[in-house]
């Protein structure tokens, strides 16, 4: 697009957060940017030879990664005025998916590996209780930035916001608020990514990643973490045969959060989304489970009302 004689044509990109779920961590699949200073998401060109943008971005990713793709849908579109190239002062559209895998050895230019989403985003993983990062420096200088304002309305604004989006003053955790607490902290200087903004930066712990791209990963855990409640997508992260524990575990691992196993295990049975596989694993230290399968044709049972997964959290 960049030989377009228009020049108000806007560069167009695809982006891709690809997701799996290995050994209990969510992992997504990261490249090196072209400076080899921050991890990126992988990012292609929008080819108009492609029939459709989905092949578009299945196309370059696995020529970018030589990792297939399996389940893609449409994300957001990032097109704010700042979202510019660095250095080139040129406005950039990106056009991002959400992917769903298994992990497997990813080769390939911009030395593709997979990474935990929570070495991008630590305040997020309650699995082991309320991180300490987030009582012992996020809050309090969410908090004194919310002070540093001289009008009462303003203050009264942001510290609604921070209890809100980070469960403080009684208010409960809620694990969708991924990108509004990532946007707190980038307005209030605590990411590295707020420098690009000339802001002043002290950061909180957080791996940053090129451009926007944290942004467009803290969408893409939102939009995952709301949909394994009411759309069945947590089964294309599993084998074609697992154990109840496994998917449990995968699902704590995307929310970010334990569950009570009863009350988890009664709401799988009464979606009938698993069936016996009559076959069991033999799991180290303890009894042999029950290997079940996913009943694909419970998608089409449930198109028209849906197939709930919520979470339920601890009794």
């Amino acid at each position: 697009m960049r030989g377009n004689p228009d020049h108000n044509a806007v560069p167009v990109e695809l982006t891709a957060v690809i997701v799996a779920v290995t050994a209990e961590e969510p992992r997504v699949l990261t490249i090196q940017d072209a400076d080899q200073n921050f991890e990126a998401l992988p990012t292609g060109p929008f080819e108009s030879d492609h029939r459709t943008l989905q092949i578009g971005l299945r196309s370059w990713v696995e020529r970018q990664t030589h990792h297939p793709l399996g389940y893609i849908e449409q994300l957001y579109t990032f097109a704010d005025r700042d979202r510019t190239r660095d250095g080139a002062g040129e406005r950039l559209v990106s056009i991002s998916y959400l992917g769903l895998t298994r992990e497997r050895h990813a080769t390939g230019s911009g030395d593709p590996r997979w990474r935990s989403w929570y070495r991008f985003f630590p305040w997020e993983d309650w699995r082991s209780g309320p991180p300490v990062l987030v009582g012992r420096t996020i809050a309090p200088r969410l908090r004194a930035w919310a002070k540093g304002v001289d009008d009462g309305a303003t203050r009264r604004e942001r510290k609604n916001r921070i209890d809100i989006a980070f469960g403080l003053s009684g208010r409960p955790w809620n694990e969708e608020l991924t990108l509004q607490r990532y946007e707190l902290l980038y307005e209030a200087g605590l990411v590295p990514e707020a420098k690009r903004r000339g802001l002043v930066v002290d950061p909180v712990p957080g791996a940053p990643m090129m451009h926007d791209h944290r942004r467009i990963l803290a969408t893409g855990i939102a939009r995952l973490r709301a949909k394994i409640k009411y759309r069945p997508v947590v089964f294309e992260l599993m084998p074609e045969r697992f154990t109840l524990l496994a998917l449990q575990r995968t699902v704590e691992a995307l929310a970010g959060q334990r569950l009570h196993k009863q009350n988890f295990r009664r709401l799988i049975d009464q979606q009938g989304l698993v069936e016996d596989t009559g076959e069991v694993a033999m799991q180290t230290g303890g009894r042999p489970a029950k290997l079940v399968r996913f009943r694909r044709e419970v998608l089409l049972e449930r198109a028209v009302a849906g197939t709930k997964l919520p979470l339920s959290r601890p009794a």
